[in-house]
C-alpha cells in the first residue's frame, strides 16, 4: 500500500495537548504555530488517503483543508474540504444549475478564481514597472533589479 504525504490546514493553532492527542492516532509534523501539520497516510488512492485522516481526526481537530503534499503526474493537488451544510447545500445549488458536479463545478471556480488572480498580480506589475520607467532608465531599472534579486530576503515584506 503507499504512502501519501498530506498537509493539514487547520482553523486555529493547536494547544500541545491537543497535538499530542492527534499524535496517538496518526504521526503527525507541526509547524512552528501549529496551524499547519503533515501526516503520511497509508492508502491505495490520495483522494483515499485524505478521507481516511479525516475519518481519524476530523472530530479531534479544527481541520479547514487538507490538500497532498505533492502534486501528482498531471501537476495537480487534491483539496480536499469539509464544508458546512448550508454552504455544500448551495455549492450543489449551483452546480446543478451549471450541470456539473459539485467538485467539477468547486475546480472549475477554483482555476477561473487563481487565472484572475495571476492576471491581477500581471497588471499591478506591469504598472509599477511603468512608474518606474519614467523616473529613470531600462538599463538602470534592470541593474537595480538584478542587484535586489541577488540580496532577496527570506520573505518578501509587505
Amino acid at each position: 500500500m503507499l504512502h501519501h504525504a498530506l498537509e493539514i490546514t487547520l482553523t486555529r493553532p493547536l494547544p500541545p495537548p491537543v497535538l499530542h492527542r492527534a499524535a496517538r492516532l496518526l504521526p503527525i509534523a507541526a509547524n512552528h504555530d501549529s496551524t499547519r501539520l503533515m501526516a503520511l497516510v497509508a492508502a491505495k488512492t490520495p483522494q483515499r488517503a485524505a478521507r481516511r485522516l479525516r475519518h481519524r481526526l476530523g472530530t479531534r481537530l479544527p481541520i479547514d483543508v487538507i490538500t497532498t503534499h505533492y502534486p501528482d503526474a498531471d501537476h495537480s493537488v487534491l483539496l480536499n474540504v469539509a464544508f458546512p451544510p448550508a454552504a455544500h447545500a448551495a455549492l450543489t445549488a449551483d452546480a446543478r444549475r451549471a450541470q456539473q458536479t459539485p467538485e467539477r463545478f468547486l475546480e472549475l471556480s477554483l482555476h477561473r478564481a487563481l487565472a484572475e488572480h495571476a492576471d491581477q498580480e500581471s497588471d499591478r506589475l506591469d504598472r509599477a514597472v511603468r512608474q518606474l520607467l519614467a523616473h529613470t532608465t531600462p538599463a538602470y531599472l534592470l541593474a537595480a533589479v538584478g542587484h535586489a534579486l541577488t540580496r532577496l530576503p527570506e520573505r518578501p515584506t509587505p
